[in-house]
């Protein structure tokens, strides 16, 4: 099955919104979409979070990266993006 859809999310130090983010985009009724999640440098415990969700869910795919900012953070999330949109 190829994926439609392509959800792309950057993360900076979000560890109070993070969860209810994720679980926004999981709980959508349509469910063939790859969920992106780039950490952009996170020093709070975000990236934990964003990990514990990509082990239950196989849509999540996570990129780990310094921080750089959002616009370069979603552009490499556009690169490495499987979806036809």
């Amino acid at each position: 099955m190829t994926i439609s859809i392509t959800v792309l999310m950057s993360v900076y130090n979000d560890k109070k919104y993070i969860k209810e983010s994720i679980l926004s985009v999981l709980n959508q009724t349509y469910k063939n979409f790859e969920f992106i999640i780039i950490n952009d440098g996170s020093t709070d415990s975000s990236l934990e979070i964003i990990n514990q969700f990509a082990l239950s869910d196989s849509r999540i795919r996570v990129i780990n990266k310094s921080n750089s900012g959002l616009y370069r953070s979603l552009n490499l999330g556009i690169q490495k993006a499987r979806g036809e949109w």
